[in-house]
């Protein structure tokens, strides 16, 4: 099985009040809000790729940190080929969220050169 990512989906976005930049994203730019997940995480719509607006939880400075998320299918297998592949293992794969359709798994790995790299299933009922 070659592993490849090649689908971003989700890009994260460190603000210092979430709800202010939900207002701006939201109202200003006019993309659809989906969903929040506590006080400090808002996700938007942009064109098929979710943006998380989220404060720093002590991962980054505001205004100088995005992170990309590529969406895969078994998080499990792929996390684990690309850590063999060189990827250093930050988190492995988790339940992150459950969702009225389906349920999303995170997982982390770092670049070279200490950046973040997400990995994220969305995993729906059979």
């Amino acid at each position: 099985m070659t592993t490849r990512l090649s689908h971003i989906g989700q890009i994260a976005i460190t603000v210092a009040d979430v709800a202010q930049a939900l207002t701006f994203y939201r109202d200003a730019l006019g993309l659809r809000h989906l969903f929040d997940a506590g006080p400090d995480l808002a996700f938007l719509d942009a064109g098929g790729v979710r943006l998380m607006l989220t404060t720093s939880q002590g991962a980054g400075d505001i205004g100088h940190n995005s992170l990309l998320y590529f969406k895969v299918d078994d998080i499990e297998t792929v996390q684990a080929a690309l850590v063999e592949r060189g990827a250093a293992q930050e988190r492995a794969p988790q339940l992150t969220a459950r969702l009225p359709d389906h349920e999303l798994w995170i997982g982390f790995l770092r670049d070279p050169d200490g950046n973040l790299v997400g990995l994220m299933e969305e995993r729906r009922p059979d």
